[in-house]
This record gives structure tokens, C-alpha cells and sequence, in this order.
């Protein structure tokens, strides 16, 4: 699954949209920290593509007060064993102060790299902010909210809950479970096991009694 840009930006249950690159441009990966003193930074993927964060070349940096991407050239990188980070070095980024100024920020690649995917694969961001719906009930579970990978991909659901806070499930994107991703309709369909959302949601039983 790799990232690339939505076509809106749909109501998250906080309220607010979720964060997403300019037209044009998709999400790689994240900064979330340095790495060293020597200017490395760490980098959350959003791809499944490890070229993309090892091989040198020109990626772009973007952040939420930023009008453009700029582009910055990718001088090496290596994944960090056993965790979902990868460390790249970038070019004019030479001490840890430097690299702590770009957390936050996008790595970016233009929608024209965007791989082609096969049947029943899907670009991650297309699928942040779709609702996500209990197939059996028709009720609304939640908004997919963040995907990430612990051994196989799981989708962040997270919903509003009677005491106004927000919750989050952790729903395994594995076909038996998640049977239907429609995004032409904008939505998710789902078939969890039993007690699943209970777990997270502890509203939901008496939710679905009200159907």
C-alpha cells in the first residue's frame, strides 16, 4: 500500500481535516525526529517502497505552513531493524538542531511517480477520512484515521464516544474483515469478530441494541 493524495478532505471526528499534501504531490513518509548529531532524521513511511527512502535522489519537504514543497536531495538512507523507520541523511542538513526543525514535515514525490496497484490494493491516503461501516448493522463505526503496519496493516478507526471523547480501534486490513473498500461511494465496510469493537468502544453494544 503506498500514499498519494486524496480528492477532499472529509470531517475527521475531532473536527478538524486531516493534513494532506498539496494537489499534485504524495506522502512518502513523515519526519518524526533526528537521528544522531550528524543530521539524520528518522522518517515514518507512508509507502511500501523502501527505494524510495535508500536510494538517492530528489524528494521534496512539506509542511503545513509551507506554500510549496521544496525540493531537497535524499543523499542515503537504511531502515532501522525490527521498527517501522527508516534514517536518511538529506543534503544542507549537517547537526541534530538542523534535523529537530524538520519534524512534522512531508517527504513528498510528485503524483506522477505514484506506482500502478493491482486489484485489491490500495494507496493508504485514499483511504484516510472514509467512514467505516459495521456491514451486518449498516451502523457507522468511525473514520479511517491513520494506517500502519504490525506485521500486517491495520487501519486507525477512530469515532466520538457518548463522554465526548474520541476513541480509536485497531481494525486488521485483512479481506475477512474488511470485505468491501468502495471508493467510488466514499466509504469502508467491515465484518469484525466478535467483542472487536468492544474493545475500543465500550458504547457499541448498547449502539447496536438500538437498531
Amino acid at each position: 500500500m503506498t500514499n498519494s493524495p486524496s480528492q477532499s478532505t472529509p470531517e475527521m471526528p475531532s473536527g478538524k481535516a486531516p493534513l494532506l499534501p498539496p494537489d499534485g504531490w504524495m506522502e512518502i513518509g513523515s519526519i518524526v525526529g533526528a537521528q544522531g548529531i550528524k543530521g539524520e532524521v528518522k522518517v515514518h513511511p507512508n509507502s511500501d517502497f523502501p527505494e524510495r527512502f535508500e536510494q538517492a535522489g530528489e524528494r521534496w519537504l512539506w509542511g503545513s505552513q509551507d506554500a510549496e514543497p521544496r525540493s531537497i536531495q535524499l543523499k542515503k538512507g537504511y531502515m532501522i531493524p525490527g521498527r517501522n523507520l527508516y534514517v536518511v541523511q538529506l543534503e544542507g542538513i549537517f547537526n541534530r538542531n538542523q534535523a529537530e526543525h524538520l519534524r512534522g514535515q512531508m517527504l513528498l514525490l510528485p503524483t506522477s511517480d505514484r506506482p500502478k496497484l493491482r486489484s485489491g490494493e490500495y494507496h493508504s491516503q485514499d483511504l484516510i477520512g472514509l467512514p467505516v461501516f459495521d456491514q451486518v448493522t449498516g451502523l457507522e463505526v468511525g473514520v479511517v484515521t491513520d494506517i500502519f503496519t504490525a506485521g500486517h496493516e491495520i487501519l486507525v478507526v477512530s469515532a466520538k464516544q457518548a463522554n465526548g471523547k474520541i476513541a480509536e480501534a485497531m481494525i486488521p486490513f485483512v479481506k475477512e474483515i474488511v470485505p468491501i473498500v468502495d471508493l467510488a461511494h466514499g466509504r469502508i465496510e467491515i465484518l469484525p469478530p466478535a467483542g472487536l469493537l468492544e474493545i475500543y468502544f465500550p458504547n457499541w453494544k448498547a449502539k447496536q441494541e438500538e437498531v
